[in-house]
């Protein structure tokens, strides 16, 4: 009798607490959803109903629909989930230059504004349309700035997403679209890792401009205008790196791969290049700073269509270490201090 007590009382021991670990994997999804049929009608509404963090990813499901926002993540390990990337638009028209007029930093500057860690984007449009929407120039009155009053073009800064202390940033399946530049900003110099994979982006000068570390997969690049496609800045720790593997580069006729202003360090690993793109290595920009650690670029199985450059040719013997192209994973990147492939 003891016996059968005590096995039944283990029994529901045992049943609680896998009761406990499956509600917690399966906790519900917050859904927004603009015609009402949600729980809420917009993404900042959803993310304000959430505590600032959480053990495990709190998860907002964003049906279909174009959702007029500007939304501010300060919030931790939240997961933001479209229904489908190419229907579930979050966008804002928003120019960069215009904003600093009235504020002191760049919180707020972009459709997507971040500050929480562990932060996961999936099956989204995330869009700054200023440029597209907005074709002439306007004056507008700028006591903050040394020009004042200052024109505001439809070529200037525009965001779509913009961090100022994110880490562990991820984008799967994603869209980013602006007509000018900076158009994905990830910006921690101190620990900031980001991860982007089969993700779309378009802009102008720099429109991926990460830095920290950075790593960006199987994603396609699309330049509207500028003079470059892609950026990074790892001036504060000599590790720091962008990698882009398996990507392709495509834009308008003469379109510049890339370029840096600090210290940089880039590896392009099995990328495709369009016709379109110019004879034209990743270059610094003249800068009053000096780069101590040197040029950095890297590329390995790169190729153009209608003939390679020489300047892509394979250098990963030369980068630190002469890694092989097969070792340089994820892993490899963030020192195994981040598992972005998991889930």
């Amino acid at each position: 009798m003891l016996r059968i007590t005590y096995h039944r009382i283990l029994l529901c021991l045992l049943l609680l607490v896998a009761g406990n670990a499956f509600a917690q994997k399966t906790a519900k999804r917050i859904v927004v959803d603009a015609r009402g049929k949600g729980d809420f009608r917009t993404i900042q509404d959803a993310i304000n109903s959430l505590s600032d963090s959480a053990a495990t990813p709190r998860i907002i499901f964003i049906r279909k629909g174009v959702y007029h926002e500007k939304v501010f993540i300060e919030k931790h390990n939240i997961e933001l989930v479209g229904e489908d990337r190419e229907a579930t638009v979050l966008t804002a028209d928003i120019a960069r230059d215009e904003w600093r007029c009235e504020h002191k930093d760049d919180w707020g500057v972009a459709t997507l504004n971040l500050n929480g860690n562990d932060i996961t984007l999936r099956n989204l449009t995330v869009a700054n349309d200023y440029g597209f929407n907005h074709k002439e120039t306007r004056t507008v009155v700028c006591p903050s700035d040394s020009i004042n009053p200052k024109q505001i073009t439809p070529n200037g800064h525009q965001m779509a997403l913009r961090s100022m202390r994110t880490t562990r940033l991820r984008a799967i399946n994603c869209r980013f679209r602006a007509w000018a530049g900076d158009t994905v900003s990830p910006w921690n110099l101190n620990g900031g890792m980001f991860y982007f994979k089969d993700c779309y982006m378009e802009g102008g000068v720099d429109f991926y401009c990460p830095r920290g570390w950075a790593w960006a997969e199987n994603c396609h690049f699309f330049a509207n205008t500028g003079t470059a496609a892609i950026w990074h800045d790892g001036s504060t720790n000599p590790d720091y790196k962008t990698i882009l593997k398996n990507c392709t580069f495509d834009g308008f006729v003469g379109f510049n791969l890339g370029r840096y202003h600090r210290e940089a360090q880039f590896f392009l690993l099995g990328c495709r290049f369009s016709k379109n793109m110019a004879d034209k290595d990743i270059y610094l920009v003249p800068t009053a700073t000096p780069v101590v650690w040197g040029r950095r670029i890297y590329y390995n199985d790169c190729s153009r269509e209608g003939g390679n450059y020489a300047w892509f040719a394979n250098n990963l013997s030369t980068a630190a270490g002469a890694p092989a192209a097969d070792a340089i994973s994820v892993g490899w990147l963030f020192k195994n201090n981040w598992n972005p492939d998991k889930n």
